[in-house]
Order: structure tokens, then sequence, then C-alpha cells
């Protein structure tokens, strides 16, 4: 479902570009061919963080028992019907999230974290987010 939410992070581009700020995902594991893979619906630079410390001390997890949860399940759907597919490789479990992070003392200017798998940020709040961030000089 990460996919279907990097394919529209990147229809944001153009505008990010025109703002001076750059697009980059940054993941926690490549496994096979999965940033080959990722790179289709990605249009930014991609890190892979070995280590997870972007992912924090504590990392947010949702176990097995989350495939239970409708939530999960109708995310599941809206990103196949859209033509999005995952894969069943590596560590599946850790939520991911989008920052929109300014330079210097600005810090982080919109903290989405997924509350379950394929809890999509808004484009809107990025756009928002990203039109505050003050070019250091």
């Amino acid at each position: 479902m990460c996919r279907e939410e990097a394919a529209e992070l990147s229809s944001l581009k153009p505008q990010l570009e025109e703002l001076g700020v750059p697009l980059v995902a940054v993941v926690k594991e490549n496994v096979g061919t999965e940033i080959q893979d990722f790179r289709p619906h990605f249009t930014g630079d991609i890190y892979v963080d070995e280590k997870k410390h972007f992912y924090g001390p504590l990392q947010r997890k949702m176990g097995g028992l989350g495939f239970i949860r409708l939530g999960v399940w109708q995310n599941f759907m809206r990103a196949w019907r859209s033509g999005y597919q995952g894969n069943m490789n590596g560590e599946g479990f850790i939520l991911g999230g989008v920052f929109v992070i300014g330079p210097g003392d600005q810090g982080i200017l919109l903290e989405h974290r997924e509350k379950e798998f394929g809890d999509k940020v808004d484009t809107a709040d990025v756009l928002e987010a990203v039109k505050k961030i003050v070019p250091v000089k």
C-alpha cells in the first residue's frame, strides 16, 4: 500500500521543485528487488536506513492481528482497485509515515504516522506544510 501513497506524493514533485523542496523516501530495507520495484511509483531520491535510526527508538509496529482490522482491508482493497500491489518480502510490520521537515530550527512542519497499514497522508496537508518552509539564507 506504500506504493499507492508514493505515487500520490510523487504527483506533487513539480510543485515541490518549484518551491525548492526535495522529495525523499527513507526505507528500512532493500530485500531482493524491493527498491527497484518501488522506483516506478516514487520519483524522488530513496535512501535505505538499515539501522532504522529514522524510525526512532520505539518502532511502531502492527502485528499479524492488524490484518483483522476493517480499515486495513478497506485500505488494501482501495490500493488493489487502483492497480497497486505490494510484496511479501522482508519485515512488513513496521508502520511508516510522512514528514515535512524544514531547515534549521523549523523542524517538523507535518508529521503523519500510519495508524494502520495503508493509512495515507492527505497530499493537500503536505503542500500546505511545504509552503510554510522558510528557506535558509
